[in-house]
């Protein structure tokens, strides 16, 4: 998954490069600077030494000496005033400069903490809107995977706002797991009444006779419907893409999907996706949510109420959002799965 928020210790990361949130004298800190120079050792704190410090809104880049990343790279956040003082531009800044310079190197992997958001006082929500949103357009021009680290909970905050409508909009929709189930039975029966109907003969002496409707289908008539089977996942997606306008590229990076899976499902006229993958494509074309369940059923799944994950994706359907990013935000904030790869 290109770029994907995950709950680690930034230290643990084995990625080509973490990003630390410095002071500009680069000599070390408290928060994230701090761990992250204890972590590396004193090789780390040496080489610093040589840098003759940085800017607010620049990077520069380090040996990881202790640290299973490669490498180190160090940029000043800014602090956060009263939001009229730039600090916003310095912050976005912050990303880009960082992701150019992992770009240079060669990395192909990257984790970068919530710049700004501790000592420095950036509001989280805000912060996090930031990064996700330099991240993600850095993303649609490079192949890169990025992570954003978010060490606990209470280091993460989308907008009061959006979480209480989506808290909202899952309590009107969601269905209580503990469904009384014999009255779903009798509901079941209520529509089905062939099925019913069997049921009660089945307890009969007498054998159940078949009408000829419900007959078996024969080997020719069984032979002849998988010859008519619809077109496929892969087949269904293509096609969309095309009609849509976009190129291959356009539509798996907008749904945060690596090349390298796209390639199988391209290849593969049979491939099986998982569920957030399909998603991820179906938010990419931003399909409606009728769209949404035909492409889901070409992968064997379906949209349903009994779901939290599934009812916070049709929650932004439903309101014509289709920014993938903010969708992985909501989702990490109610503890479901980000769609992707």
């Amino acid at each position: 998954m290109p770029l994907e928020i995950v709950r680690n210790d930034i230290t643990k990361m084995q990625v080509d490069a973490i990003v630390n949130a410095a002071n500009e004298s680069l000599l070390g800190g408290g928060g994230v600077d701090g761990a992250i120079h204890h972590a590396a050792g004193p090789g780390l704190f040496a080489e610093c030494r040589t840098l003759g410090g940085c800017k607010t809104g620049q990077a520069k880049i380090t040996g990881g000496y202790d640290l299973p990343s490669k490498y180190v790279i160090h940029t000043v956040g800014p602090i956060y005033k009263d939001g009229e003082h730039d600090e916003k531009a310095l912050l976005e800044l912050c990303y880009r400069e960082s992701l150019i310079i992992a770009r240079e190197y060669g990395c192909q992997t990257v984790a970068f903490p919530l710049i700004s958001s501790g000592v420095y006082r950036y509001p989280k929500d805000q912060a996090l809107r930031v990064a996700i949103d330099v991240i993600s357009q850095f993303l649609l021009e490079n192949d890169m995977t990025v992570y954003i680290v978010i060490f606990d909970r209470t280091a993460y905050q989308i907008s009061e706002k959006l979480f209480s409508d989506i808290a909202e909009y899952i309590d009107d929709k969601y269905v209580d797991e503990h469904t009384d189930h014999s009255r779903e039975r009798i509901r079941m029966n209520a529509f089905h009444p062939i099925v019913s109907e069997l049921k009660r003969k089945k307890t009969d002496s007498a054998p159940v006779e078949l009408c000829e409707c419900q007959a078996m289908p024969s080997a020719d008539d069984l032979n002849s419907r998988l010859d008519r089977l619809d077109e496929s996942f892969s087949q269904m997606l293509l096609r969309k893409i095309d009609e849509k306008g976009m190129t291959d590229s356009q539509c798996y990076k907008k749904a945060n999907i690596d090349r390298k899976l796209f390639s199988k499902i391209r290849s593969d006229v049979n491939y099986k996706p998982s569920k957030p993958t399909a998603l991820a494509f179906a938010i990419s074309l931003e399909l409606s949510l009728e769209e949404t369940e035909d492409l889901l059923r070409k992968a064997g799944f379906a949209l349903s109420h009994s779901n939290k994950f599934d009812i916070i994706i049709e929650y932004f359907i439903s309101k014509g959002n289709y920014n993938i990013f903010e969708i992985n935000e909501a989702l990490f904030a109610f503890d479901q799965s980000l769609l992707g790869a």
